[in-house]
């Protein structure tokens, strides 16, 4: 049997033969990217001053409506390329000087994924590989990356199935979302870094604050808290902002606010999380999403 021939790849099961229809993430059986750039906006840890190589996939599993990659996430907009070449833009990356390949939403495309890393690495790919994602995964999908994944960075999203469906649309993002950290954090250890300070292995978990919703933030951060206090950094984010299809959802149809955030940050304090991060709230918070260009593809 072909590997996307009947899709279970990710919590959705939706069993899609991808080589004859789109799966529910909307992948086919092909890579597609929309960019290959130098990021420079992710945790210090991980872009330093040389920035981060980020290789950002097209389509994702989990379908937020409010994504802020909505063009390639919920469009699909990209470019399909081979397994050679998803290799290739590796090796280019690091002759490019960046601290790591940060892989941007790869879940749909594991297997092929694995496939690259292995091609890169026999022609000379030395530093650590990210694997960026919503954290809506399946241990054994997690499991097949062990010993190719240096550093995971999975978002840590919603305390409640409910809000998963209103948002997001799935049923079991809880369910799912823990046992696929835990997964990761048993891989990797605990975090180590290099003489520079950059993370050379380990799990940054991120959680972004919505609006209207910080009762949704105190409790994952209780979550995070119970299940993986010392074993990986927090980074909480304030950069939400409307897009996608959040106009239709007027509850989070603004950025968060300062009270808001201040809230979240006490409560963080109050649980004595002390190793991560909190985004300051910003201005201009969609500067941070890139233009997806087709650059380097």
């Amino acid at each position: 049997m072909y590997r996307y021939s009947k899709c279970n790849i990710c919590p959705r099961e939706c069993g899609i033969d991808r080589y004859k229809q789109n799966g529910v993430c909307g992948a086919n059986a092909n890579i597609k990217v929309a960019l290959a750039s130098i990021h420079n906006f992710e945790e210090p840890c991980i872009s330093g001053k040389n920035g981060s190589g980020t290789i950002f996939f097209s389509n994702c599993n989990l379908r937020c409506v409010y994504c802020q990659n909505f063009e390639i996430s919920r469009d699909g907009y990209g470019k399909e390329i081979k397994v050679e070449r998803l290799a290739d833009i590796m090796i280019e990356q690091q002759k490019r000087g960046v601290n790591n390949i940060n892989l941007v939403t790869p879940t749909m495309y594991v297997d092929s994924i694995i496939d690259a890393i292995k091609l890169a690495k026999s022609k000379g790919l030395s530093i650590p590989i990210v694997y960026n994602s919503s954290g809506y995964e399946k241990v054994e999908t997690i499991k097949k990356l062990k010993g190719y994944i240096d550093i995971y960075l999975p978002d840590f999203k919603y305390a409640t199935n409910r809000l998963a469906k209103r948002y997001s649309g799935v049923n079991n993002y809880v369910d799912s979302v823990i046992p696929a950290i835990s997964e990761m954090i048993n891989q990797v250890g605990v975090p180590k870094y290099n003489e520079l300070g950059i993370m050379t292995s380990g799990v940054i978990i991120r959680h972004m604050i919505l609006p209207n919703n910080v009762l949704n933030s105190k409790m994952v951060l209780k979550e995070i808290a119970s299940n993986f206090r010392e074993k990986a950094l927090v980074s909480v984010m304030a950069q939400y902002f409307p897009s996608g299809d959040a106009s239709k959802y007027p509850e989070i149809n603004r950025k968060i606010t300062k009270d808001e955030l201040e809230e979240v940050e006490d409560y963080m304090n109050k649980l004595g999380i002390e190793n991560g991060y909190i985004q300051e709230l910003g201005e201009h918070e969609e500067e941070y999403v890139p233009n997806f260009d087709l650059s380097n593809i």
